[in-house]
């Protein structure tokens, strides 16, 4: 039996989350079919609903690709994350305390969590700690933002590869940890507070460059030569007046620049 384009979209979601699809990586259409034991029609169509989810873009002539977040729109994404995030532990202190079949299935997460950090495959690991934010909102009883929240989950592991992000995965769990146990005793303010500060500490912990002149390096080796001892052993030729090549290129260069 064929995959189905629900399948594979959620597969390469979760090859995301798991930092094996890295930014950029190119997705071939012929490719995943042969993988997926499918039609193209069926992974155009997975594809199409990635691309509509800000996860995958596609190029008229050079296919499909994972994306890879500008500097802005990795801001937007955790400050999106952020309002998602802090609104929905708002919401839930507003009708009391989280039940307990939803705190278990949180502890149990975070033991899955504790368990991967022992081990040394990477990718569960990732997915883990990304994926106790969907799982959180499915707690919190909102099916429809868990679902809003994996994909931008997975655009900001896609920003974390991409700016080399230097986050600790041991202080990301135990951040978790302080979390559910402020949930756990009702204390919704300090829950939505410390979700506040572990957000900002992983988008803190991105190494993002301060923007810089396009032009620097180009301008740098075409600028022109100020070696005065090499000029003046030269013997300096005279131009005509009325020569209408009198202004110095490279001066001219240099005012283009």
């Amino acid at each position: 039996m064929s995959t189905s384009a629900s399948e594979i979209s959620a597969r390469i979601v979760e090859a995301v989350m798991a930092q094996k699809l890295a930014p950029g990586s190119r997705l071939g259409e012929q490719q995943l079919a042969m993988l997926f034991d499918c039609s193209r029609t069926i992974v155009r169509e997975a594809l199409t609903r990635l691309a509509a989810r800000g996860i995958v873009t596609v190029s008229a002539r050079r296919g499909w690709f994972v994306i890879e977040p500008s500097q802005e729109e990795a801001r937007e994404a955790f400050e999106a994350r952020r309002v998602i995030e802090l609104g929905l532990i708002r919401s839930a202190g507003s009708t009391g305390k989280i039940d307990k079949t939803a705190l278990r299935q949180l502890k149990a997460h975070l033991q899955r969590e504790k368990a991967a950090l022992k081990e040394s495959d990477v990718g569960n690991r990732s997915f883990l700690l990304g994926d106790f934010h969907v799982c959180l909102a499915e707690c919190l009883g909102n099916t429809l933002l868990a679902d809003t929240l994996r994909d931008f989950t997975a655009r900001t592991t896609l920003i974390a590869m991409l700016y080399q992000s230097t986050h600790d995965a041991v202080q990301s769990c135990e951040d978790h940890v302080q979390i559910v146990a402020a949930l756990e005793r009702g204390d919704h303010a300090a829950a939505e507070a410390l979700m506040a500060a572990h957000i900002g500490t992983v988008q803190s912990a991105l190494r993002v460059q301060a923007p810089t002149d396009p032009l620097a390096q180009l301008r740098d080796a075409l600028a022109p030569l100020h070696n005065t001892a090499a000029t003046s052993a030269k013997p300096k030729r005279r131009k005509p007046a009325s020569s209408p090549d009198d202004t110095d290129s490279s001066t001219y260069l240099g005012a283009l620049l």
